[in-house]
């Protein structure tokens, strides 16, 4: 008897050692992926220490042993743009990778922005989804995930998925938009290995050998390296959280059985009347956090109730429940998300109904988001929900501290989503980041160049190409021309260009006053493109830039300026009582000036400055007004003749 269980338990060792040992491939090294094209192509794996491994591809066998740790890498020559091939790897076991394709392979990252998918823009592009049939356009989703202890090696999942209108709403829409530009040109396979997270810092991506000329960052990191300090941070704030929810739970009145705010049959003649979409700091309930109940009455056809309607409430800032008649119909949680809900027939009923939202707002700023859509829409009715509805408090709390997101964190991002990268052969990099670096927006102008460095030294690429976004237009806009934080970041990204192979797009005019999302994808990633098409594929005839200040003349009570040849001739678009010129003197008082396009360059004055010493374009959050462009439709980017 012993005998026998003495064979099956070295059987069962032989098994889960051979299992153990058998070759395995990184999650990027899979069906379907695309691999950069006329270059030397880098396959890289595991198998157990010693073991021979046999690659065939494309007609050709290569033969290498992994090393005593079990790791194994091979060089792989050139191949032109192609495919599909297939790919065998033979060790213990066989491995068969298909539908490979040879192509031009980007690296897309950054923050919300480029990590925004087609699908929620759905709104401006649904013909372009429906359309996006395309095999050799593929995009990569690397799992968003952090490490502070040290560099991953793999990635802990990730597939490679081809363009059709199922997939694409999945992709990034600025990578999407840009890959369409590109292989529309050139018809060559384009792979996007979309590496990116929303709110993050650019020093997230960076690692921590890059951040030592960052003190604050660098110390940061220091202290992420320690697990417990991590936990006791995050068990504070679920402890804090909860008691939050439970006070708000006892206290909110409008959830209490006896009052029941739900319902279609709450007595609302104390509540008082706001306008909607509006801002809780522009009502009684400025500073105020806890619960607030909203609700409006409106009339439905028997021909909407009738149908599959959509209720659209815009973006609101806080955690929402949204009801008709008493029925709960959705919750999204954060000014970010857009809320849709669709809603079965007879959800509304002919007549009269009650929409309640309870919006929960535990930090800052709470309410609905303005200049956005707040509608109930049916196939060819709409009813607009805008205006005046009535409000109640629920329930008023403190405030609770802002969280500590983790993910926000110098080098975790980096270590967990482009250390484990690093032997991925790509043509370059497109970057869509910098709001969340407005804050310490002169920092950019190094903080950008080092991972710019950063990343060429991790993946042996001294003249890897890197192309950025400039950030879009955004925020209230000033009356008068003012400091700005973003402009002076617009400013770092510029002096970016400075670094040998970088491009920007600038998009200063597709942004949106009340979102930091702006939808308008399709135009950021078809001037990445260009950008990409004269820097990365050496073609000289595109225009990739609009007019680019070069250097400024000062005549009496006139400055000349004079622009870099980008495109043809100036002009200026938009609408707008002023052309984003702002003109001073000495005493560095900002005033708008009058501009005019002259022989190829801009004369500047203002009777109010009769001694000019500078110049400022397009200067704020969000510049309002007429715009400079070149004939090509591209805007100038926001500068400055001072240094001040």
């Amino acid at each position: 008897m012993k005998t026998v269980k003495s064979l099956v338990h070295i059987v069962l060792l032989l098994i889960a050692t051979n299992a153990f040992t058998q070759v395995r491939l990184p999650k990027l090294i899979s069906d379907g992926m695309v691999l950069q094209r006329d270059t030397k192509i880098k396959i890289w794996g595991w198998a157990a220490p010693n073991e021979k491994i046999v690659l065939d591809f494309v007609n050709k066998t290569y033969k290498i042993t992994a090393n005593n740790k079990g790791e194994w890498e091979m060089q792989l020559p050139s191949q032109k743009a192609g495919g599909p091939f297939v790919m065998k790897i033979k060790a213990s076991n066989t491995i068969e990778i298909k539908d490979i394709l040879m192509g031009d392979v980007w690296l897309c990252s950054g923050q919300s922005n480029m990590a925004m998918t087609v699908n929620e823009v759905r709104n401006l592009y649904e013909n372009e989804i429906a359309n996006s049939e395309n095999k050799n356009i593929r995009t990569f989703l690397v799992p968003r995930e952090v490490d502070f202890i040290a560099a991953r090696t793999d990635l802990s999942g990730g597939e490679w998925k081809q363009a059709n209108p199922k997939n694409v709403t999945q992709f990034s829409a600025t990578a999407y938009f840009f890959a369409k530009e590109l292989y529309a040109k050139y018809q060559i396979p384009i792979g996007l290995v979309n590496a990116s997270l929303g709110s993050t810092y650019a020093e997230c991506w960076m690692s921590e050998e890059a951040l030592k000329p960052f003190p604050s960052s660098y110390n940061e990191v220091q202290l992420t390296k320690n697990p417990d300090y991590l936990k006791s941070i995050e068990n504070k704030e679920k402890e804090l959280e909860a008691k939050w929810d439970a006070t708000l739970q006892k206290n909110d009145e409008g959830s209490k059985p006896k009052n029941n705010w739900i319902s279609n049959a709450t007595n609302t003649k104390d509540w008082i009347e706001t306008k909607v979409p509006s801002y809780w700091n522009t009502t009684s309930l400025v500073k105020i956090n806890g619960a607030v109940w909203y609700k409006k009455e409106v009339e439905v056809s028997k021909n909407m109730a009738s149908q599959v309607l959509v209720l659209e409430l815009g973006s609101i800032m806080g955690i929402d429940s949204t009801y008709v008649n008493g029925k709960f119909v959705g919750s999204e949680n954060g000014g970010n998300k857009t809320r849709k809900y669709k809603l079965p027939i007879n959800t509304f009923i002919e007549g009269k109904n009650t929409i309640t939202v309870r919006i929960i707002n535990k930090r800052n700023n709470g309410g609905f988001t303005p200049g956005l859509n707040y509608a109930i829409i049916g196939k060819d009715e709409k009813i607009d929900l805008s205006g005046i509805w009535k409000y109640k408090l629920g329930a008023k709390l403190d405030q609770l501290p802002e969280i500590v997101n983790f993910k926000l964190k110098p080098t975790g991002l980096y270590n967990a989503m482009i250390e484990p990268l690093k032997k991925y052969t790509f043509i370059g990099t497109i970057w869509y980041q910098g709001e969340a670096n407005a804050r310490r927006p002169k920092e950019y102008a190094q903080v950008l160049p080092a991972l710019i460095n950063n990343w060429r030294t991790l993946f042996n690429h001294p003249t890897m190409p890197f192309l950025f976004v400039q950030l879009p237009n955004f925020m209230v806009p000033q009356e008068l021309p003012s400091e700005s934080n973003w402009a002076l970041l617009r400013e770092s990204q510029l002096k970016t260009l400075l670094v040998p192979h970088t491009g920007m797009a600038t998009t200063i005019d597709v942004g949106e006053w009340n979102d930091i999302h702006p939808h308008k994808k399709k135009e950021v990633g078809t001037r990445l493109a260009f950008v990409a098409q004269n820097l990365v594929y050496s073609d000289s005839k595109v225009i990739c830039s609009g007019p680019k200040y070069k250097s400024m003349q000062v005549e009496k009570d006139k400055i000349t300026l004079s622009f870099s040849a980008f495109g043809s001739t100036l002009q200026f678009k938009g609408e707008g009582t002023h052309t984003n010129f702002a003109i001073a003197g000495e005493d560095k008082k900002f005033v708008w000036a009058q501009a005019k396009i002259q022989n190829g360059k801009i004369i500047i004055w203002s009777n109010e400055i009769p001694n000019p010493v500078a110049v400022r374009y397009a200067w704020a959050d969000n510049p309002e007004g007429k715009k400079l462009y070149n004939t090509e439709g591209l805007p100038a980017s926001p500068f400055r003749t001072d240094t001040w």
